[in-house]
């Protein structure tokens, strides 16, 4: 590896690779040479972004919504947002709590620098995403690994925080949904979890730009159970926006002020077009399309689950919310990386190794995402059996 001939920060060297665009990447190259490819990698929905959002977004160019916007958002976006928690939740929060960033990767960026010194410790589930671990590690701090596994849902509980809580630990980051599990954490769940938290004075996050992909009844959101915790979400997923880049977070009002200045000198404001856009995500119109879609996603979910099982994949938990399967492949392999780099080269299955997403286990796991046709998603069973045998 050749080095540059000027000093770059150490911290900046401790981040592990996004593994799964390396394999998107490779698999794009394939594709370039004629290779067909099933893409099972990556976890961005294959729907195009719903039409009623389109028009609004051609309709904020035309009317001339190209300059900054205030840097928490436009005001018209968090009252929307705030509405939707009223509705969808049952809960109040506050528009001056809510602040629109450059997606989810802006909101956890921005949180990291709110809430993290160098040498805190922050505790989150093994497997989880990897960019979490490597905002942590951009602060000077420490990722504290909670190994999980099925007898848990691969969730965190409060007796495995007690093993791995540390002097400096000083917050506790959830997803639910998770990604790479698809687990949620329930009601009675995130209340302990939160108590803990408080009583171990660390502060919570959650990591909910899944919600809205769920199949279950009730999935709770932080904010109906802690008023001083901080959530993340998104456009990207349920709301079909990822090329977007708009997402947002809660904050306690304690930090509303620090937490603008953040937005000021960090982003300066989330991308003015795709606010107006977001506001049209909240429509009837809008939102029936979206639903229709989940349906869709739960029908692919429901095949895949079974066709995996039929052909020998274990899957340890069920898979109640986002679009991916955490797949068991200790029957065929004791390396999801050389595992998953054979059925992409030789096989054209493009999936995700566990390896992407912590270490407990991380060689014995593949996540696969149903982000693609049911016929595609037959095309590619088809080829794992094969491979398989």
């Amino acid at each position: 590896m050749n080095l540059p001939p000027y000093k770059t920060a150490l911290r900046s060297r401790r981040i592990n690779p996004f593994r799964v665009m390396d394999v998107l990447r490779r698999a794009r190259e394939l594709e370039a040479a004629g290779i067909d490819i099933v893409h099972m990698e990556v976890g961005e929905p294959d729907f195009t972004t719903a039409l009623p959002v389109v028009e609004a977004g051609r309709k904020a160019l035309t009317a001339g919504h190209t300059y900054y916007s205030a840097a928490a958002g436009i005001p018209a976006l968090r009252e929307a947002i705030s509405e939707f928690y009223a509705e969808r939740y049952r809960v109040e929060v506050s528009p001056d709590r809510i602040f629109v960033t450059p997606g989810a990767s802006g909101g956890l960026y921005l949180l990291a620098n709110l809430l993290i010194d160098p040498g805190d410790g922050v505790l989150l589930a093994d497997p989880s995403y990897p960019c979490n671990r490597n905002f942590i590690n951009l602060m000077g701090a420490e990722p504290q690994l909670v190994p999980v596994s099925a007898a848990s849902q691969f969730q965190p509980e409060t007796s495995m925080l007690d093993q791995h809580v540390k002097p400096n630990t000083t917050g506790l980051w959830l997803a639910s949904p998770s990604n790479p599990t698809g687990t949620i954490i329930d009601r009675s769940a995130l209340s302990t979890l939160t108590a803990w938290a408080r009583s171990h004075r660390c502060h919570v996050l959650a990591d909910e730009i899944y919600h809205g992909l769920h199949y279950v009844e009730d999935i709770p959101s932080l904010v109906q159970i802690e008023s001083d915790g901080f959530v993340v979400n998104s456009f990207s997923k349920y709301f079909g926006m990822t090329g977007w880049r708009v997402g947002w977070i809660v904050v306690p009002q304690a930090v509303v002020g620090q937490v603008e200045l953040l937005c000021q000198n960090l982003f300066i404001a989330a991308s003015t077009i795709a606010q107006h856009a977001a506001l049209a995500a909240f429509e009837p119109a809008t939102i029936e399309i979206l639903e229709q879609r989940r349906n869709e996603f739960k029908r692919r979910r429901d095949f895949l689950s079974s066709a995996l099982q039929q052909i020998g994949l274990i899957l340890p938990a069920v898979t109640d919310g986002a679009f991916y399967l955490y797949a068991d492949i200790s029957r065929f392999s004791d390396n999801s990386e050389a595992f998953c780099a054979d059925l992409l080269e030789q096989h054209g299955v493009a999936m995700t190794a566990g390896t992407d997403f912590g270490e407990f286990n991380a060689h014995k796991f593949v996540r696969i995402a149903f982000t693609t046709s049911m016929e595609r998603l037959e095309t590619g069973v088809e080829r794992l059996a094969r491979a398989l045998k």
